[in-house]
């Protein structure tokens, strides 16, 4: 038996005793988790804004050692210190073969793509839990230096610093543009910090809770406060009337009006659209579900989001979503956090012992006592 995060109800997660995953397939490794993340996905189910039923074993972001190899692993062995992207992908599959990994269709047949600890993606507990089961391990385990050394950056090359790497590839961005990102949490304060690690001319940060907003001062961006006045206006009152070049999504369904409270699920899209200069892109790493239980109204319970085509036709505007293919990017983040050239780390908020893991759920969810982001430790 090992330690788990296990969802009980909406607003609920205890940590339990639970079954020790077991190699399963000759391609399996199991690895003795060292870190697992909380991210702000997860807090969707923990909301019970997702169909997530009570058991379930959350934990997408894992990085630990190798404790046991299958008979097929070839890459790794028993002791290396790795870090699996959230995507569960077989390497196999047309797909994976096209770098696609984040849209596999063998792992999880029905469903475009798979992951740890998460609902409607595959049979595969999540790794805030002492022990995670890696398949495909080879394909999915990515090599780190062994000891200690930039486990803060490190486990962030699960999700958060390639899917906002991903946000900004996704709106075409090249270097020398301004862009504007829209939400500062981990994912968001990432896109910025790819941006500004890309060369962006300027980079604008949208959200409203202060701690947020001054971290991404802290990384050269310039902070706009949406709980201040629209935040279209002020980007617009700073750039003298001119729009940006390109526009990152990285709230997704649960956008808010300015008061932070009263959900309005096509805030973020319609502000983007309104911001962009004709010609340039939006990318939306941002989640959007097929199905929200609940939903601030019947269209955006099915998935449906209304915003003005009409003006994203008018001005041209390309739109690039999706989950990030996290192995299009993680080797090449890795080697720029070895060289000491990138230090994604500085999201980090808190770290914590998994069996803290109920605390920091509530804190996070609620934006208080500054928990940004939160690292467990078994």
């Amino acid at each position: 038996m090992m330690r788990a995060v296990v969802y009980d109800k909406p607003f609920s997660v205890t940590v339990k005793e639970v079954e020790k995953p077991k190699i399963l397939h000759p391609d399996d490794i199991i690895v003795k988790v060292t870190t697992s993340c909380i991210c702000g996905s997860d807090l969707h189910m923990y909301e019970g804004r997702t169909a997530a039923k009570a058991g379930i074993v959350f934990g997408h972001e894992n990085m630990g050692l190798v404790d046991e190899v299958g008979q097929g692993v070839t890459l790794l062995k028993k002791g290396d210190r790795v870090v699996m992207p959230f995507n569960v992908a077989c390497g196999r599959c047309l797909n994976c073969e096209e770098g696609k990994s984040a849209f596999c269709t063998l792992v999880n047949p029905g469903f475009a793509g798979g992951a740890y600890g998460y609902v409607a993606m595959g049979p595969y507990p999540g790794g805030q839990a002492e022990y995670v089961r890696v398949p495909f391990a080879d394909f999915n385990a990515l090599l780190l230096p062994a000891g200690t050394e930039h486990e803060e950056d490190f486990a962030l090359l699960a999700d958060i610093f390639p899917t906002g790497w991903h946000g900004v590839e996704l709106s075409g961005f090249r270097p020398g543009e301004s862009i504007a990102v829209f939400g500062a949490g981990p994912v968001g304060l990432m896109a910025a910090y790819s941006a500004v690690l890309r060369g962006a001319a300027e980079v604008y940060v949208v959200d409203r809770v202060p701690e947020r907003l001054a971290k991404a001062k802290e990384i050269g961006c310039t902070p706009i406060d949406f709980g201040a006045s629209d935040p279209v206006e002020q980007i617009l009152k700073l750039r003298g009337g001119k729009e940006v070049d390109r526009g990152v999504d990285a709230v997704g369904y649960q956008a808010t009006t300015g008061d932070g409270k009263t959900e309005q699920p096509n805030a973020v899209i319609e502000g983007l659209i309104r911001v962009v200069r004709p010609t340039g892109g939006l990318g939306i790493p941002g989640l959007y579900v097929p199905s929200d239980p609940g939903a601030p109204d019947a269209a955006s319970a099915k998935g449906y989001i209304s915003f003005p085509f009409g003006k994203l036709f008018e001005k041209g505007l390309t739109i690039g979503t999706g989950q990030c293919n996290v192995k299009a990017y993680n080797r090449y983040l890795r080697d720029l956090i070895i060289s000491g050239r990138a230090k994604p780390g500085f999201v980090v908020s808190h770290n914590v012992s998994l069996n803290e893991a109920a605390d920091a759920y509530e804190k996070f969810d609620k934006r208080i006592d500054g928990y940004t982001k939160v690292l467990l430790h078994p």
